[in-house]
């Protein structure tokens, strides 16, 4: 499905990044499998998420995963597989693998990656360091047993940078090695955090983390939106050629 007939058909308001081509890496040796895409979904796991809010996220993720629209789009792809794993981040030192890479290419294999996603125990702490984020995701795109076709991480957030390297340095690392950056800012009640410049939250994030390929951000305005607004992203970036 051609980038312009999937945004149609999932009515989404999202703000895109400057659409240009991504570096396409080598084939990789030795026996990597290949799958339709990458995606390292980077939660926010930071002081600023309570153990309830945590909860519900992961239970977002988890039923976006495992939602018929989400099965059926990786079935339809053009390897009918992808590979997904799930950290969650906090501060410049604390980033931690919640689900390592999973192959998904049933709604079998769906259903077993949010079952170990919501029973994982908490890890990170601290506050805030998108860049440490894309930077341990990197490393597990380049590190993993998977080729895919495209390589995407996935940042969810509540707040901004502030904490760790610039996270402009962070994602242009990411983006020259072929790496797309999406994100989802999360709104929590009282309308959320600003930008480090006191800018919304969703332009700190367009301007500052997200890069490559067909780039975009989207916002979940309440926790009662967070499901949906998931699934539709995924939906979008498995689907986009």
């Amino acid at each position: 499905m051609q980038r312009r007939q999937v945004l149609a058909a999932l009515g989404l308001g999202i703000g895109f990044a400057g659409f240009r081509p991504s570096r396409t890496d080598a084939q990789s040796g030795g026996a990597a499998e290949i799958v339709d895409v990458e995606i390292v979904l980077a939660a926010d796991g930071s002081g600023s998420i309570d153990d309830e809010e945590l909860a519900l996220q992961r239970r977002g993720y988890a039923e976006a995963i495992t939602h018929p629209d989400v099965v059926r789009t990786i079935l339809g792809g053009l390897h009918g597989r992808i590979a997904i794993a799930y950290i969650e981040w906090g501060g410049p030192y604390s980033q931690h693998t919640i689900v390592d890479w999973t192959l998904i290419d049933s709604e079998e294999s769906a259903q077993a990656f949010a079952a170990d996603l919501v029973e994982a125990p908490r890890a990170a702490q601290g506050y805030n360091s998108i860049s440490g984020a894309i930077d341990y995701s990197v490393q597990k795109i380049n590190t993993n047993s998977f080729n895919g076709l495209r390589k995407i991480i996935d940042v969810s957030g509540d707040g901004p940078q502030n904490g760790g390297r610039p996270v402009q340095a962070a994602r242009d690392d990411a983006v020259a090695q072929g790496i797309t950056i999406n994100a989802l800012v999360v709104k929590s009640r009282g309308g959320g955090y600003p930008g480090p410049r006191g800018e919304p939250l969703e332009e700190h994030y367009r301007n500052d983390v997200i890069g490559g390929f067909g780039a975009f951000v989207m916002t979940a305005d309440e926790t009662l939106r967070f499901n949906e607004a998931v699934r539709r992203k995924l939906v979008l970036e498995i689907a986009m050629k």
